[in-house]
């Protein structure tokens, strides 16, 4: 198996690979220590039986520049197909401000297709495929070099099944005419603002037990301290404080050095310098903060006034068309959608794209009364009225 760690060899092969209708990608990387990925080795495989057809690069190697990966991202002539790509994504996007297009995810399209949902590689290899997957070394360190055999068989065996794996997934989609569902789903996934984590929304992603305004204000400012310091000094939020002590923070809200040094839950290197610093003028923005500037609480599901009997034929109709289509049911509605649906709301993802084709259409005529659900043998029939 062949390594490049060189510009021009990472370029003739992109060179070579542009005349092929896709290429298959994957990465490793490390992200235990950093807040950013690390990206350790990518591989590249197109559909050809020569003995380069697949190789590894090394993005560790002194001088070797991605550009002309990055080029080949670009060419609308190859798609580039990945599985469970969104990390991978974040990492080109943060490296270079690129994505790769046009875009083929194997993982989407497997629960298009009918494998469920968030189905994992190694599942498709054994059903596509017909083979295993060693995953031996699947919990490695792949910044340090050399690299071994095993981990270069493993990182391989990433790309050379996929090229399987798409072709059958392709022509599935072709065949079910469900290709424009795909398309759909993976919008989202190059979209920037995917991967643009602004520190002033940290706060959203805190599970509280409480809403009191006064209090998720300063929560709001800690979360934005720990998300900026993480991100400009490059290490791992809980790193910084776990959330479970920022909540111990906005409860007891500490006021000095010596306050800090009371808390049970703040890691010793969070009780001095710059983050212990950082903390006081958190909470001390947070406790002032005014009235008109507090945190905004959605209420608004609280308040749905759900027909309970409409929610639950809606749950009938969700699995009967999860029956039908072969498509897992969370990626067609959620439960809580459902609700949402059954207390008269429409802009929902349920209520639009290839959802709406599935099940929208019909649960919009279940609630409007044009339609009836009824039981024959096994199945739920859907009856015009």
């Amino acid at each position: 198996m062949k390594t490049l760690t060189k510009t021009q060899e990472l370029a003739d092969f992109c060179k070579a690979a542009a005349e092929y209708d896709y290429v298959t990608v994957d990465t490793e990387f490390l992200r235990e220590r950093t807040y950013y990925s690390k990206l350790c080795l990518i591989q590249l495989a197109v559909p050809s039986d020569d003995e380069d057809s697949a190789v590894l690069v090394d993005p560790l190697a002194d001088g070797l520049s991605l550009d002309p990966l990055y080029e080949l991202f670009g060419n609308d002539d190859v798609v580039k197909v990945f599985h469970a790509a969104r990390q991978d994504l974040e990492i080109f996007w943060v490296e270079a401000g690129v994505f790769p297009n046009p875009l083929f995810d194997t993982q989407v399209a497997a629960m298009v297709c009918g494998f469920g949902e968030q189905v994992g590689y190694e599942t498709l290899v054994r059903k596509i495929c017909k083979q295993g997957v060693d995953k031996t070394s699947r919990f490695t360190d792949w910044s340090r070099r050399p690299l071994s055999e095993a981990q270069k068989t493993y990182a391989l065996a990433d790309v050379t099944h996929l090229r399987q794996i798409y072709e059958y997934l392709a022509a599935q989609l072709q065949k079910t005419q469900r290709s424009h569902w795909v398309a759909e789903e993976l919008r989202t996934l190059t979209q920037p603002a995917t991967y643009d984590i602004r520190p002033q929304d940290a706060w959203k992603r805190v599970k509280t037990r409480t809403n009191s305004a006064k209090f998720l204000a300063v929560v709001r400012e800690l979360a934005q301290f720990r998300e900026a310091y993480a991100q400009e000094n490059n290490v791992p939020r809980s790193r910084v404080f776990k959330d479970d002590a920022l909540i111990e923070l906005a409860s007891t809200k500490p006021k000095s050095p010596s306050d800090l040094g009371g808390s049970r839950l703040l890691l010793r290197e969070a009780r001095k310098g710059a983050i212990a610093d950082g903390i006081l003028s958190a909470v001390k923005k947070g406790v002032n903060c005014p009235a008109d500037q507090l945190p905004q609480v959605d209420n608004s599901r609280d308040k749905l006034k759900v027909n309970p009997a409409l929610a639950d034929l809606l749950r009938v109709l969700l699995k009967s068309k999860t029956e039908s289509s072969g498509v897992a049911a969370k990626l067609i509605a959620t439960s809580s959608e459902l609700d949402q649906i059954a207390a008269g709301e429409r802009e929902l993802p349920a209520m639009s794209g290839w959802r709406f084709e599935v099940f929208g259409e019909d649960a919009l005529k279940l609630c409007e009364g044009k339609i009836a659900l009824a039981a024959k043998g096994q199945n739920v029939k859907v009856v015009s009225l």
